[in-house]
């Protein structure tokens, strides 16, 4: 699969359907993932194949993956977000 085509369908499965997830996943997406390195970007494709509701508490910082590699992916977006926003 050519990366532009597996951008645009992980594009497409970043679209949640829940504001709060769409906010920061849909802006990463265009924004930051095609300069992360090849281990980053497996951990995005890893992080949405998750649950929303999962994602959510993860997002909202109520509580942090166990998993090391998943707590990684989601800092990354958390702080993309952060940085996009001064």
């Amino acid at each position: 699969m050519t990366d532009e085509i597996e951008v645009r369908r992980l594009t497409w499965h970043s679209r949640r359907g829940m504001l709060e997830l769409d906010v920061l996943l849909k802006p990463f997406i265009e924004e930051a993932y095609r300069g992360l390195p090849a281990d980053d970007q497996k951990r995005y494709k890893d992080l949405l194949d998750c649950e929303d509701a999962d994602l959510f508490t993860w997002f909202m910082e109520r509580i942090e993956p166990e998993d090391p590699d998943m707590n990684r992916i989601v800092n990354l977006v958390l702080e993309h977000a952060r940085t996009r926003s001064l």
